[in-house]
């Protein structure tokens, strides 16, 4: 089983940051007179916002040249922010990204459509929109020959992964490189604890626990003049076509190193979850608790549960048992692997580490200025992201469900038409609350 294991890890794209393959001058490398590497920012929030200037950190001569996101305020409020603060870079040094920032007036683009406009003037693109807008715009710039940035989750429905997964073999075949933000893949304590895991210092890992058990997050307040599109895109976490529930929004992250640690992917997963604490309108249609059991191809079940409760335990971790050893957290950089005896078998000291936001960023752009093909992430992206949407699926639904099947789902969230006036296919009941999934009755498939 270790061997086999193994060698599945070698083979695919759960090893950290992708696998190094041949260099290319072809598709999608800056080809500019001197060696600027222009970025276009798809999504300007907080977290779109931060991975730019993550960008403009580097050490390679990266310069934002234009920027896109559906409201005029947000894309504002962002290019304020890039052009008036300073940021450190992944050794900690200040570097002042105002100074790499050239975006008039006419190269920030406002509308649903405003994602093309911006990705047609770069060599890489960073896209940071709420994720149900993942597939469109992945697919938009490996169409325009870009390298990507894209922030997870990647999809929110199981027609947005099969289309993410497909055009990550296009983007293969056109050796663009694609980093995917579920940065623990770039934490070095992360790295070196799974490679070691990976290498048998633990044997075969057969069970473990997976948390994002936390206090919850933002919430925008309705205001009369908005259109229930708007009302809805503004407050994109609580609605399940942008977000995709907090499970896939933020428990994605732990999800994904519990395959990454197995190296592979549940083939089925029960569970159950609902709307406890957090039950109010404003709340939008998802739930505020999910309890699932992943259950691999070797019958190992890795125990996953995410909630948002004020004021209750907090913890986002992941910890594993295996046939030689465990490892019981991997927090604080207070990461060790212990054999059954009390031995340590390796104690990750923490030491000159780095940011791992900086660092994918770091990477990337040093493939792009070496005219190097090292990173492919998206196909591991999507798998991780479709894990936590089969954990949504099985907790609406109260059923088990079983990847295959899932995947196969026809069931698009996405709205039939993007604009202000368009109306979502999830709508408010007479009282202004949502329809919340019945677990027994709501259909998933």
């Amino acid at each position: 089983m270790e061997k086999n294991r193994r060698e599945f890890l070698k083979a695919s794209g759960l090893l950290a940051g992708g696998v190094v393959l041949s260099p290319l001058a072809s598709y999608g490398f800056n080809s500019s007179a001197d060696d600027t590497i222009k970025v276009a920012l798809i999504g300007c929030g907080g977290r779109g916002t931060g991975a730019a200037a993550q960008a403009l950190s580097t050490k390679q001569n990266v310069k934002l040249v234009a920027m896109a996101d559906a409201f005029r305020d947000r894309l504002e409020e962002s290019y304020k922010s890039l052009t008036s603060k300073k940021y450190k870079n992944a050794a900690g040094a200040n570097v002042e990204t105002s100074t790499k920032i050239d975006v008039p007036d006419d190269r920030k683009f406002v509308g649903f459509d405003a994602y093309k406009k911006a990705i047609a003037l770069a060599d890489v693109v960073i896209l940071a929109t709420p994720p149900g807008f993942r597939p469109s715009h992945f697919e938009e710039a490996v169409k325009q020959n870009k390298h990507i940035f894209m922030e997870k989750p990647v999809a929110t429905d199981a027609p947005g992964i099969r289309k993410v997964l497909a055009v990550a073999e296009e983007a293969k075949k056109k050796k663009l490189n694609v980093v995917v933000g579920l940065q623990r893949h770039y934490q070095p304590n992360y790295r070196e604890a799974i490679r070691r895991i990976q290498d048998g210092a633990l044997g075969d890992i057969v069970g473990g626990q997976v948390y994002w058990v936390s206090g919850g997050v933002w919430v925008k307040d309705r205001v009369p003049s908005m259109t229930e599109m708007e009302y809805q895109m503004r407050n994109w976490y609580y609605f399940n076509w942008l977000c995709g529930d907090h499970i896939v929004e933020q428990h994605v992250h732990n999800i994904d190193v519990a395959n990454w640690v197995k190296g592979g992917y549940p083939v089925s997963i029960q569970g159950t979850g609902g709307r406890q604490v957090r039950t109010d309108k404003k709340y939008g249609e998802i739930y505020d608790h999910h309890l699932l059991d992943l259950v691999y191809a070797d019958g190992t079940t890795i125990s996953s549960q995410c909630r948002h409760y004020e004021g209750t335990y907090s913890r986002v971790d992941e910890a594993f048992v295996g046939t030689k050893g465990r490892i019981d957290s991997f927090a604080n950089n207070n990461t060790v692997l212990k054999d059954y005896k009390g031995g340590v078998i390796y104690k990750h000291d923490g030491k000159g580490d780095g940011n791992p936001y900086q660092i994918e960023h770091d990477e990337l752009f040093e493939a792009i200025a070496n005219n190097q093909y090292k990173f492919a992430d998206a196909e591991n992206g999507a798998k991780s992201t479709f894990t936590a949407i089969l954990g949504r699926m099985a907790t609406y639904s109260g059923k088990l469900m079983k990847w295959d099947e899932a995947l196969k789902s026809d069931i698009s969230l996405f709205p039939e038409k993007l604009a202000w006036d368009a109306m979502p296919k999830i709508l408010p009941l007479e009282d202004g609350s949502y329809p919340v999934a019945v677990p027994g009755k709501t259909q998933v498939i």
